[in-house]
């Protein structure tokens, strides 16, 4: 993604409050067809976009904790390392 790209994407918390937004003038019952299908169409494109932040945060946090159970486990398993007092 390129540089320009990036920096006009929306954060995860802007996204889910456009999204909140979206869905409660939907459920007014107001808008007439063309519009609601162009909301629907930014609705959607929204929830893949937070699904996907979503899914790169578990990654990072997956990411995050092998190595600290990693660390973990090396210790328990070290004869030469001190018991903790």
């Amino acid at each position: 993604m390129s540089k320009a790209a990036k920096a006009t994407e929306p954060t995860f918390e802007d996204a889910l409050g456009k999204l909140e937004s979206i869905v409660e003038t939907m459920e007014g019952g107001e808008l007439p067809l063309d519009q609601l299908l162009a909301r629907y169409e930014e609705g959607s494109r929204l929830v893949k976009f937070c699904q996907e932040k979503l899914s790169a945060a578990e990654l990072r946090i997956q990411q995050l904790e092998v190595p600290a159970a990693d660390a973990v486990a090396e210790a328990a398993n070290d004869p030469d390392a001190a018991p903790e007092a």
